[in-house]
């Protein structure tokens, strides 16, 4: 009762951490791992150190040269992981997918908001959840868990919201006609896109990601894509310029709902997702849904933690 449809991840300069593909070989789910020709054999050493549950799949640069950075600066700046994202959304379709998953490389663990607690999953079934639910309706392009700290355990809140952006682990309907653009802010600019013809996308808060913050884990696109200039952000190795550019890039490929505004000390876009509350689900005709509670054969299971935390029960799913 794994996922149906492939996992993949788009990593660079981070053979040393390896961190969403630990979390997903913890829970039983094969993966690939995207990266670039220079790196193929640093990552497939990483993944024998690590035992980890995933292939290495090589990108194929042509998706780079082709790639839509939204800029005049083309390749002759980091792309970010647009291109292999682009490529992987390919590669899921040569090998006969209807849908794929992509998901950022610094996702610590995967959480089932539930009764005011934000359980640690540890069972591949918590994509399965996710993609029958998606499964029931026609008009989905995309869909995902929304982050930890989005989601306060005590707070009141829907299972899942719709027609709003998907950030960092992203189920994508194959057949939709966009793709990946632009060399910042590529999450929010596919979903408006896909919003704005009229399709929808949900976020659920019944299913989380813990996601380590941006810009606090070396490698990736990070260093390159923030490097700006001028003066550093506060706490931070990066520089403000660096994340405006970002903000201005977004602004510039949807002025009619993205606005840039300045809060916490730096640069930020701020999206208005109202104009898409219109696009409603369209159920399948067909659809035998499931009646009654169904936890997938997920259980809550008690453990005790070592080192430090010995003596101390935590809970999780499996």
């Amino acid at each position: 009762m794994g996922p149906k449809f492939p996992l993949y991840i788009p990593s660079k300069g981070r053979a040393q951490y390896m961190i969403t593909s630990k979390a997903l070989t913890i829970m039983g789910v094969h993966h690939h791992i995207v990266v670039e020709p220079q790196e193929l054999e640093e990552y497939k050493k990483a993944v024998d150190r690590f035992k980890l549950n995933t292939t290495v799949v090589e990108l194929d640069m042509k998706f780079k040269e082709a790639y839509d950075t939204c800029d005049e600066f083309g390749t002759t700046r980091s792309t970010g992981s647009g291109p292999a994202r682009n490529f992987i959304w390919e590669h899921s379709i040569s090998m006969g997918h209807e849908w794929h998953w992509i998901m950022d490389d610094n996702i610590k663990c995967f959480r089932r908001l539930n009764k005011n607690e934000k359980v640690k999953v540890s069972s591949g079934k918590f994509f399965s959840a996710m993609e029958d639910f998606v499964l029931r309706y026609t008009n989905v392009s995309m869909a995902g868990p929304n982050y930890c700290m989005f989601a306060p355990a005590r707070t009141k809140q829907p299972p899942f919201a719709t027609n709003t952006r998907i950030y960092s682990c992203n189920l994508i309907k194959n057949d939709s006609p966009y793709r990946w653009r632009g060399r910042y802010n590529e999450d929010t600019i596919l979903s408006l896109d896909m919003l704005k013809s009229g399709r929808c996308t949900i976020l659920f808060n019944a299913f989380l990601q813990e996601k380590m913050p941006t810009q606090t884990l070396k490698g990736g696109n990070t260093d390159e894509l923030y490097a700006g200039d001028g003066e550093n952000i506060k706490g931070s190795h990066y520089k403000a310029s660096g994340t405006t550019e970002k903000s201005e890039m977004l602004v510039r490929e949807h002025p009619d709902v993205a606005k840039v505004k300045f809060r916490f000390g730096r640069v930020h876009h701020h999206v208005d997702y109202l104009p898409f509350k219109t696009n409603k689900l369209i159920r399948k005709e067909s659809l035998d849904a499931y009646q009654g509670e169904n936890n997938y054969g997920m259980k809550l299971v008690k453990f005790k933690t070592k080192k430090a935390d010995i003596g101390t029960n935590r809970t999780v799913l499996k």
